[in-house]
């Protein structure tokens, strides 16, 4: 038990510098989902059917394959924040914490290239 305020601990420790910039990267990848999942909503809404082979043409056509890499890349990212954020805040124990954020980061990755490598898969499947 320490006699000390929490203002007391707190003084001279610093700031890690980079809360700010994590908190506006959770509020920019937020904002870019929302055109991104619009537009795949209604894209697949749009669709005269949703059978396994319309929906596969469809990847692989025009600017599809672009958007669906930005919506898998921007939303990994965007959970791969919010996540870490949670983990900071709820996990207490040190070793745990660590192994947590490691296991995340590499998932969140794993994540991010296995979802690129679906869409360019379809996507040029036919050349």
């Amino acid at each position: 038990m320490s006699l000390r305020s929490p203002v007391g601990k707190a003084l001279g420790q610093g700031s890690a510098k980079d809360g700010v910039s994590h908190w506006w990267l959770q509020r920019v990848t937020a904002v870019a989902l929302v055109p991104l999942t619009l537009w795949f909503v209604f894209a697949l809404l749009g669709r005269p059917s949703f059978e396994h082979q319309p929906v596969l043409s469809w990847i692989g056509e025009g600017w599809t394959p672009v958007g669906l890499v930005l919506l898998v890349l921007v939303l990994c990212y965007h959970s791969a924040l919010g996540v870490q954020t949670v983990l900071e805040d709820y996990v207490h124990a040190k070793p745990v914490k660590i192994a947590a954020l490691l296991a995340s980061t590499f998932l969140h990755a794993l994540l991010a290239v296995a979802g690129t490598y679906a869409v360019l898969k379809i996507a040029f499947q036919g050349l």
